[in-house]
């Protein structure tokens, strides 16, 4: 096991005397960091795809808004689809394809 930093040190001494307190409230939040923390630790097997670089960023963007690793975000996804789990909201945000089209003018 590597060594620990200063900082590591304090924190794990603060964790051991019992001062560090969950920020988390509900259990809904909690039960899903458990499920980030599980995708991120469980990696059976290496897949690899190609994406638009569109597609790309779009996903890089939401993971960062939920505060995770862009794998992990599709790690996740992935597996609530899989699981019958994967539930889709409509969007709040306008895309292109759901825009009503522009009406082209002569140059």
């Amino acid at each position: 096991m590597k060594k620990l930093n200063r900082e590591e040190q304090r924190l794990l001494a603060a964790f051991e005397r019992g001062a560090l307190r969950s920020v988390i409230t509900s259990e809904a939040a909690l039960r899903r960091y458990r499920d980030y923390a599980r995708a991120t630790l469980s990696k059976p097997q290496r897949v690899n795809i190609r994406l638009s670089a569109q597609t790309l960023a779009g996903i890089r963007s939401r993971a960062a808004e939920e505060g995770m690793p862009y794998q992990t975000l599709m790690a996740t996804v992935l597996h609530k689809y899989t699981t019958g789990r994967f539930v889709e909201k409509r969007a709040a945000r306008t895309t292109r394809a759901s825009r009503a089209p522009r009406k082209r003018v002569a140059a």
